[in-house]
């Protein structure tokens, strides 16, 4: 994947598909967001491995740990990987940071990861290469 390291050492993606949702912070909402993803994943014309749908679950169930009313979550995809980043859109989380989440998301077989806490929520992201 052609990127380069943004603010705070997210990666950016230059020329790449992407979309975003704005989900309910609710227990149920993982699942929802993996039929999001595969589905436009699908529409895109991509396959994706097996472990996208504990990803996807793994970074949406972190970032609606932290309590808040709603998260959003983005895709994009470039050069045979998708970047997913989850964001929880509350700065104070109720419960303390999971720590060992980044580890959890290199053993689905993130490419790469990480998770800032910013003044407006915490980030969780993960880049994932995808099928050929």
């Amino acid at each position: 994947m052609h990127q380069r390291s943004g603010r705070a050492g997210r990666p950016v993606m230059k020329n790449r598909r992407g979309t975003a949702w704005s989900l309910e912070a609710q227990p149920w909402v993982p699942g929802k967001a993996f039929a999001e993803v595969a589905g436009k994943l699908g529409k895109w014309g991509l396959k994706a491995p097996d472990t996208l749908e504990p990803l996807v679950r793994q970074l949406v169930t972190t970032v609606v740990a932290d309590g808040g009313r709603h998260v959003s979550l983005h895709l994009a995809e470039q050069a045979d990987q998708v970047l997913l980043l989850a964001f929880s859109h509350h700065p104070r989380p109720s419960r303390p940071q999971d720590d060992d989440v980044l580890a959890r998301l290199r053993e689905l077989g993130a490419a790469s990861c990480g998770t800032e806490m910013t003044g407006e929520g915490r980030q969780v992201w993960a880049v994932l290469d995808l099928e050929s």
